[in-house]
């Protein structure tokens, strides 16, 4: 496992652009463009976390990365948590790992609470989420239309760590994500 570099944008195409083409689970109608995935990896890393799982040959099979909760100040100790794996990857612990080592970076730069959105239905998503953690905090109804389909978000929280009554705002991380 290692940080995402910009040059990891093919990659993370490979991966991500079939479940924008064939699924729910984002609502993107769109595959990024290479630029796109360049930009959002050189953006995104340059506050959260963006990791790679990555076979010995170097073929990338998987990644997770946090980014913004919600924009306003006193969100700043939350995130937002995403994680891909290619298919012929799955269920082999992959996701865990990932997910793993992303909450031990984010709790480091002092992040206090990661949040997973989860279109539905998607039992695999929620029992994947619960056996890492996660508690359902809360569902949005129908907000989103992809595929002519109306469809509800669930929110699963995961507290990192305890809150402080005076936090320190999270911190930049050690390792930036460039080619």
């Amino acid at each position: 496992m290692r940080h995402v570099l910009t040059d990891d944008a093919p990659g993370l195409l490979l991966i991500y652009a079939p479940v924008v083409e064939a699924s729910f689970i984002t609502f993107e109608y769109v595959v990024p463009s290479e630029a796109e995935m360049r930009a959002r990896i050189e953006n995104g890393s340059k506050q959260y976390p963006w990791l790679a799982a990555v076979e010995d040959d170097g073929t990338l099979i998987g990644y997770a990365y946090a980014c913004s909760w919600r924009a306003r100040q006193a969100y700043q100790w939350s995130v937002e948590v995403s994680v891909y794996v290619h298919p012929e990857h799955q269920r082999r612990g992959v996701a865990r790992r990932l997910y793993r080592e992303l909450f031990r970076q984010l709790k480091k730069q002092g992040y206090v609470v990661a949040y997973g959105a989860i279109t539905l239905p998607n039992p695999t998503s929620i029992a994947f989420h619960q056996a890492m953690g996660f508690q359902q905090v809360g569902c949005f109804q129908q907000c989103g239309n992809k595929f002519d389909t109306w469809l509800d978000v669930e929110f699963w929280g995961l507290n990192l760590a305890d809150r402080g009554e005076a936090p320190e705002p999270p911190s930049l991380p050690d390792i930036k994500s460039t080619s």
